[in-house]
């Protein structure tokens, strides 16, 4: 039992022949023993050390094995708790395992019995301190630090997510795919008051509809060809979590009718059942399409999509949103680098301008695949523009604007001395009077986010010209 040597026991037993036979054999199998023979000798061990393992007597002179594990349970509770019993007290050991002790042994007890206990009981800490720490890992992973981004587009969508978050109401979010929205709601998640609870995802899109019900609602045995047995839904399992129910616009009107009545009553029904049951649960929802849209178009139930629409965030596609592909790429670097052990340092100026001028449909989720495959494919310490995939280095051959164009139509030329900021200034209120002075399309356009194309407006003084 090497591997265990770095874990320390205590030993409380006021029978000396006992306690030092017992911390003998645990010091030959490489644990850390430390012997009380009292009970005041024992609280203020367990107060002034942490230890993986107590093992005490349900008998100790001056104070009863009760008092030693309630006390273990309040200033070391990391500690799992064995406790040694005679026959006589069996009962007694009973009821401390239901103050929280792992097992007992009972007296006498040969060396192999207690030694396998003993693995047994560290290998539980090991596991809980295991999902401990995973769960804490998860939730850095999904916090709202998590989502990267510097653009005024996503500082606008990290301060309602900060806020949404410690609200209890249905969330709705919007946004093309690839954009983050499982992100997004897990971040919400993750900083509400049911982080500790299931957080359970289902792509409403994904699943055939005559599955689709059984899968959120479950279903009782007999209610359908193949239903052998009872099964929990997805709301069922979430309960006292969150639900994130991506591309709910693809629900049929039959579910989006029993999803009402979960909003509604907070309660479901199996398919085949007569039962209610009530739950307690987060909803989510997520979509890539309009569903005001869908709603007009008799797709979508007008009192879901108001029932479902309490909170909603939009998320922009990256396109809208050219301040975040630097930092993106940084963090994917940074990610991907070391998950394949490589020193990829960063990116060089020509491969970022190729990153800047990318249109993007694929949004974040694109991103992130060319950086991983990049990195998986470069010999370089830097990410180089021969490095990028061959469509990305494609651009069109671009079509001139008649500002651009000198008197006999060819392309301006150096010695017309038009400077840039003259250039960039024609261009924008070119685009802008092409657009009819829509912002919103004319950053698209442009490449660049609309906040920005805001601040250019004003600083180059450009009002409208349409007649």
């Amino acid at each position: 039992m090497s591997e265990n040597n770095s874990s320390s026991i205590l030993i409380i037993d006021d029978e000396d022949s006992m306690r030092v036979t017992l911390s003998i054999l645990l010091k030959r199998n490489g644990f850390k023993v430390t012997e009380a023979e009292n009970g005041k000798t024992a609280l203020e061990l367990i107060s002034n050390n942490l230890f993986d393992l107590i093992i005490t007597d349900l008998k100790i002179g001056d104070m009863s094995g009760m008092e030693i594990i309630q006390s273990a349970r309040d200033s070391n509770p990391a500690a799992e708790i064995l406790v040694i019993t005679a026959y006589g007290t069996i009962e007694s050991a009973v009821e401390a395992m239901k103050l929280g002790a792992f097992d007992y042994i009972v007296k006498p007890f040969e060396s192999n019995q207690i030694l396998l206990t003993i693995k047994k009981a560290l290998e539980r800490k090991r596991l809980i301190n295991e999902v401990k720490y995973l769960r804490n890992e998860i939730k850095k992973r999904f916090s709202i630090d998590s989502i990267v981004g510097k653009s005024p587009e996503i500082q606008k969508v990290l301060e309602t997510i900060s806020m949404v978050a410690k609200v209890d109401t249905t969330v709705l979010l919007e946004g093309e795919s690839g954009t983050g929205k499982e992100l997004v709601a897990k971040a919400i998640h993750n900083n509400s008051h049911r982080s500790q609870m299931p957080f359970i995802a289902i792509n409403c899109g994904a699943i055939p509809e005559t599955l689709l019900e059984s899968e959120l609602f479950g279903h009782v045995k007999g209610s359908f060809t193949g239903a052998i047995s009872n099964k929990k839904g997805l709301f069922e399992e979430a309960d006292k979590g969150t639900i994130f129910l991506d591309e709910i616009g693809d629900t049929p009107q039959s579910t989006q009718v029993k999803l009402l009545r979960v909003l509604q009553e907070h309660e479901i029904r199996r398919v085949g059942s007569n039962t209610d049951i009530k739950i307690d649960v987060r909803v989510i929802a997520a979509l890539n399409k309009n569903l005001q849209k869908l709603v007009k178009e008799l797709k979508f139930r007008e009192d879901l999509f108001y029932r479902l629409n309490v909170i909603n965030i939009t998320i922009p596609p990256l396109r809208d949103r050219k301040d975040d592909i630097i930092p993106l790429s940084e963090h994917f670097i940074k990610i991907y680098s070391t998950k394949m052990n490589k020193e990829i340092k960063g990116i060089t100026p020509d491969a970022m301008d190729i990153l800047m001028s990318y249109n993007w449909k694929g949004n974040v989720r694109e991103l992130e695949n060319i950086i991983e495959r990049t990195i998986a494919l470069s010999l370089d310490n830097y990410i180089t523009p021969a490095a990028l995939p061959a469509n990305l280095q494609k651009s069109e051959i671009p079509t001139f604007p008649p500002f651009l164009k000198g008197s006999e139509g060819d392309l301006l030329k150096a010695e017309d001395s038009m400077t840039l900021e003259n250039l960039e200034r024609l261009y924008i209120q070119e685009v802008l009077n092409s657009c009819r002075w829509n912002q919103k399309d004319a950053a698209k356009k442009l490449g660049i986010g609309r906040n920005t194309l805001w601040r250019k407006i004003k600083e180059y003084n450009l009002t409208s010209q349409i007649q």
